[in-house]
């Protein structure tokens, strides 16, 4: 039996979260868990005063954890994401999927997660505490406080590029996704499903940084999956991913502007 407790403010939620305990965002990910009969835990924690929407702060833009994809869609600011937001499932899961529950998604999913850790974004807890989203992926399954929001610079136009590798279009589940932030001397190059959770493909962006020139461009492609783990799933095998990686990127690269 799975229990629902509700506080008032955030900070009163992140207290009643504990073992066998999942907090209750917009639904979609811990609600096909409830589906699916997961028995990893027991209780479902949710709050009446979420964060949610679009601010300016000291880091960028402050995006609510409880912000809906929707609501990114909506945002003249955020224009810089629509794609993202709008290859997220269709217009039920966008209305419901979170951008802080985004990124607890498992293979194949989190695609907003894998954009943002392009655009270099800070995970701001409710403690207070800000973590570089890198570092916050990386042991997102072990942490128990909860995200407030995420903090993402804008950049500046043209820079950011996406696109979502799928089987069944316009709104199937992704084989892989690319996220590149073409930021000089210090590119960005992001892939999901190409590991645990979406990761830097940190040769490719050293070849970038020489510049965004077809010599430069084949280089990173060469070595675009060096140090990734693609996902073994029943959309793709890893050898598919792994082929298949360096062709996208490719694309991403020389069609130039958002896909």
């Amino acid at each position: 039996m799975v229990t629902v407790s509700t506080f008032d403010t955030m900070n009163e939620a992140a207290s009643g979260l504990s073992t066998g305990s999942k907090y209750l965002a917009g639904g979609t990910i811990v609600m096909r868990a409830v589906n699916f009969g997961d028995q990893s835990f027991h209780n479902m924690v949710r709050v009446r005063q979420p964060e949610r929407g679009i601010a300016n702060d000291t880091l960028g833009l402050r995006i609510g954890a409880a912000t809906t994809m929707a609501d990114v869609l909506a945002s003249r600011e955020l224009d810089f994401l629509h794609p993202v937001a709008r290859s997220i499932g269709g217009p039920a899961i966008r209305n419901m999927g979170t951008v802080g529950g985004n990124l607890f998604a498992q293979n194949p999913y989190g695609d907003m997660a894998a954009a943002l850790l392009a655009l270099d974004a800070q995970v701001v807890m409710v403690n207070g505490q800000v973590r570089p989203i890198e570092a916050f992926l990386a042991e997102r399954d072990h942490t128990r406080d909860l995200v407030a929001a995420i903090s993402v610079p804008r950049p500046q136009p043209g820079t950011f590029k996406y696109a979502k590798v799928s089987r069944v279009k316009p709104k199937g589940v992704a084989v892989l996704t690319i996220s590149v932030l073409l930021r000089s001397g210090d590119p960005r190059v992001v892939y999901g499903n190409m590991g645990p959770t979406a990761l830097r493909a940190k040769a490719a962006e050293r070849a970038l940084a020489q510049g965004s020139n077809p010599t430069a461009i084949d280089a990173a492609c060469a070595v675009c999956t060096d140090g990734l783990s693609p996902a073994e799933d029943a959309l793709s095998s890893a050898w598919y991913r792994t082929e298949v990686a360096p062709v996208h990127l490719r694309r991403l690269l020389t069609n130039g502007g958002l896909r």
